[in-house]
């Protein structure tokens, strides 16, 4: 292929038809990749089990730990350059940074987080089992599935010689699920350095990449009143509880379904006894949205609501921390969702494409400006329940995928 005398990334972020010029609709697999792809696929589903049956919620700075150790060791015996810091401010554990370098331009970031939503005990009570062609327990496939996937694309590069690249980094992220707070910055100074960011969240059920994502956010409500018996002298207490139910159903009409705004109060928290009066009482609720003006205009709404307090004498305050930024769709994410669904095709799949409401680190590569797509990881559902499951069957076309989108960005430097 010619070489262009562009930088890459605005290669990336130019027309599709200039993101795949070399690859037809449907090109002949690639023998040597889909051959060792198909060779680890028991392999990665024995690490899997490794990490699956190690809990590591968000605040599980020793499981989380655990899990790194393990992938350290991975990545070492690849010979990749490996990094770990602390995670910083409210994340546990540590983040891993794992660079390997080869011969040409193209600087390739992949993304996975090391953290899940479940509670210390919830590997004991589900451990990693496979039946019925799914593997399932805590994390399985959000995202110690990402991982093993990232892990076995490096694998299958270096056993195939492929160095037509200049870096090919792994960062593994320890709080992604409780907002990212120990390593944004982080993310953000290494997309920056990249030229494309490849997420290795959860594939969709449907076998779908992800092109958009809405940002997220955490609305909080504190509401004072006066505390007072409330079979003795009711009417001289000011209950706190009843004006953030108040609250809570107006601030429940904030979203608006036509921008795909949703907005949900969902932790409730006032009194301690049954016969006082509240005094104090407190709630938060989830937001997201596609744009950030959005943002922008629920905050606004949520002061004008507590400026009018339902209850006498009452006072309400609120605020809306923001956590992750919307992933929008552009044409760096198209060309490299078109790029995929060719690969894809080598081996006769068809990725779909879709968006979701949930937040991913993405968000924070593609804020930078650097051309990201996710969804890259093994596929499943039942996402963040006890019915999280992964697709058995799709350790080999998602290896193959992730391995090729490499050497395809690789090689359009």
């Amino acid at each position: 292929m010619p070489r262009l005398r562009v930088p890459l990334r605005s290669v990336l972020a130019a027309v599709v038809a200039l993101a795949v010029p070399v690859l037809p609709a449907r090109a002949e697999p690639n023998r040597a990749v889909l051959e060792r792809a198909q060779s680890y696929k028991e392999p990665a589903l024995k690490i899997l089990e490794r990490l699956v049956n190690i809990d590591s919620g968000s605040a599980d700075g020793a499981g989380l730990e655990s899990v790194a150790g393990i992938v350290v060791a991975e990545l070492e015996a690849l010979g990749a350059k490996v990094e770990t810091s602390p995670a910083a401010g409210a994340g546990k554990g540590l983040n891993v940074v794992a660079t390997v370098s080869g011969s040409g331009k193209a600087r390739i970031l992949l993304v996975a987080h090391m953290d899940t939503v479940f509670q210390a005990g919830e590997a004991a009570r589900r451990p990693f089992r496979i039946e019925g062609g799914r593997a399932t327990g805590p994390g399985v496939m959000d995202d110690k599935g990402g991982i093993v996937m990232g892990l076995y694309a490096l694998r299958i590069l270096r056993d195939i010689d492929f160095t037509n690249f200049r870096t090919v980094t792994l960062l593994l992220n320890s709080s992604e699920e409780i907002g990212s707070p120990g390593a944004r910055a982080l993310i953000e100074a290494q997309a920056r350095q990249h030229d494309a960011a490849l997420n290795l969240e959860p594939g969709r059920p449907a076998d779908g990449l992800v092109v958009f994502r809405k940002g997220s956010g955490v609305l909080h409500v504190d509401v004072k009143g006066r505390s007072a018996h409330a079979g003795v002298a009711p009417d001289s207490g000011r209950n706190a509880a009843t004006e953030l139910a108040n609250q809570a159903l107006r601030i429940g009409k904030l979203g608006d379904r036509t921008k795909e705004t949703t907005v949900n109060v969902t932790v409730l928290k006032a009194g301690t006894v049954a016969n006082v009066i509240p005094d104090a009482a407190s709630a938060q609720g989830d937001v997201r949205a596609l744009v950030p003006e959005e943002f922008d205009r629920v905050e606004r709404d949520l002061t004008d609501l507590a400026r009018t307090p339902q209850v006498p004498d009452t006072s309400v305050s609120v605020r809306l921390s923001r956590n992750f930024p919307p992933m929008p769709r552009n044409a760096g994410t198209d060309n490299l969702a078109t790029l995929s669904q060719a690969i894809y095709g080598e081996i006769g799949r068809k990725l779909t494409l879709e968006g979701s409401g949930g937040a991913a680190d993405s968000s924070f590569c593609a804020a930078v400006g650097t051309p990201t797509i996710d969804g890259l990881g093994i596929v499943g559902g039942g996402i963040h329940t006890a019915e999280e499951y992964a697709e058995v069957e799709s350790v080999v076309p998602r290896l193959y995928l992730l391995t090729r989108l490499i050497m395809e960005i690789g090689q359009r430097s």
